[in-house]
């Protein structure tokens, strides 16, 4: 059996939930898969954010790629499904083959510190969103499609001042593997999650990333850093190429080797 000996997307149409911060995960997974021939949808879901997503869009163009814009609240069902349809539409195609699930929201706190609206801002964009954006894109993807959770490797070290987030990303890694063999034996699609590291991304205040960071940089294996949008968007790049079409059901650490898996 012969497969294709590249790492090329061409053809492909990728969604990226949560994408329109440009130094964000999102935005970098959107780069690399554009760059390798896949046309994205950057996805963002307040209207203050619709200029930085429409510069991811921009920037992905002036490369000599294809993007669109959708604003969409993937935490329901009726946005996730806005999402996906407005895909298909922009690029007037009839299938998906590509579905990241990157959108996270609310602020990490201790579990004593919970509220039902932190929690439900927290497990809502990390575990029903992913749920919601499959039930809309499955009867959209072809075999061989590929889905992508950006988990954290915080569901495996048990950070307390991060207790709810960590927990919501545990729960993000059990869907993972239990949806890779629903999804794998009914419609040939690989499900695998990115678990990363901290990285450097602007989206927590500075005084805390460098609290973050000062607890998980010396745990690192591969280099004493903190990782980029580059790295993480790399080994999505591996997982959604064909390349990877018999992984599936992983956590992946890309963390520098802070967690194994």
């Amino acid at each position: 059996m012969a497969f294709p000996d590249t790492l090329s997307l061409a053809g492909k149409v990728a969604i990226i939930t949560g994408s329109s911060r440009e130094t964000g995960i999102g935005a970098g997974i959107a780069f690399a898969l554009a760059r390798n021939g896949a046309r994205v949808t950057i996805n963002h879901v307040a209207d203050a954010s619709a200029s930085r997503a429409a510069g991811v869009a921009q920037q992905i163009l002036d490369e000599g790629g294809d993007a669109a814009v959708i604003q969409a609240d993937v935490t329901t069902v009726e946005g996730a499904r806005k999402l996906v349809d407005g895909t298909l539409a922009a690029f007037g195609v009839d299938h998906v083959d590509i579905v990241v699930n990157n959108a996270a929201a609310g602020t990490p706190h201790s579990a004593l510190q919970a509220t039902r609206t932190s929690l439900d801002a927290i497990f809502s964009s990390i575990v029903y969103a992913p749920l919601f954006v499959l039930q809309a894109a499955i009867p959209h993807m072809p075999r061989g499609g590929r889905v992508i959770n950006i988990g954290s490797i915080a569901s495996k070290l048990g950070m307390a001042p991060v207790a709810v987030y960590g927990s919501a990303k545990a729960a993000l890694d059990a869907l993972t593997y239990s949806m890779a063999m629903e999804l794998g034996r009914q419609h040939g699609v690989t499900v695998n999650t990115v678990a990363p590291g901290p990285v450097a991304t602007g989206a927590l205040p500075k005084e805390q990333a460098e609290k973050i960071d000062s607890m998980l940089v010396p745990m690192t294996r591969a280099e004493m850093r903190v990782g980029t949008t580059a790295d993480i968007a790399d080994a999505v790049l591996l997982l959604v190429s064909e390349k990877s079409r018999w992984i599936t059901g992983q956590v992946v650490s890309v963390s520098g080797g802070i967690t194994g898996g």
